[in-house]
């Protein structure tokens, strides 16, 4: 019954904002049409002044995991990271997380593919806990500090690699305590 109160409602809501949005800057006397045309001008110059960032880091992380580097830097770690409850097959995906969802989304898959693995293990859901826990810090600061011309985000950075370092040990405690 509340699932279905709460796909009807969620439904009307999007049909509202959809619908209401335009129709209250119409009544407030704006032209909504050229507004949109001209944010999306912006958004459209806003995206070419990101994409060498973008490039920038998405090339860094693909010459790092294809030099056999990430592999390396595993490799060296997982004695260490085993002790503390962080599998070396989610090591990997610790580490490329800061840089790109995607690429650490991959890894993620590769755990899942693992035969032996899977999503129902204890790597599978770590990994799991760990995507929804961290962030991509290098990427979201490429990205919104590129876009506004930002170039000293050092406390930005020390503040978002704390975070993640936080996520990390947050999903490692939370998937002992839940699959031990």
């Amino acid at each position: 019954m509340i699932k279905l109160v709460v796909e009807t409602a969620s439904g009307w809501i999007l049909a509202l904002l959809i619908v209401g949005i335009p129709l209250y800057g119409l009544l407030k006397g704006v032209k909504v049409y050229e507004v949109f045309v001209e944010g999306a001008k912006e958004g459209f110059s806003v995206a070419l002044r990101i994409i060498p960032f973008l490039v920038a880091i998405l090339a860094a992380v693909g010459a790092f995991r294809s030099a056999g580097a990430m592999d390396a830097l595993a490799s060296v770690l997982a004695p260490l990271t085993t002790r503390i409850g962080l599998p070396p097959e989610v090591l990997p995906i610790a580490l490329v997380r800061p840089f790109s969802g995607s690429g650490s989304l991959g890894l993620l898959g590769n755990v899942f593919a693992t035969p032996g693995l899977g999503p129902d293990s204890y790597a599978g859901r770590l990994g799991s806990i760990l995507q929804g826990s961290t962030e991509t810090t290098f990427y979201v600061l490429s990205v919104y500090c590129g876009s506004v011309g930002i170039v000293r985000y050092r406390h930005a950075l020390a503040a978002g690699l704390a975070a993640d370092a936080t996520g990390l040990a947050a999903s490692m405690v939370i998937a002992r305590l839940l699959w031990g």
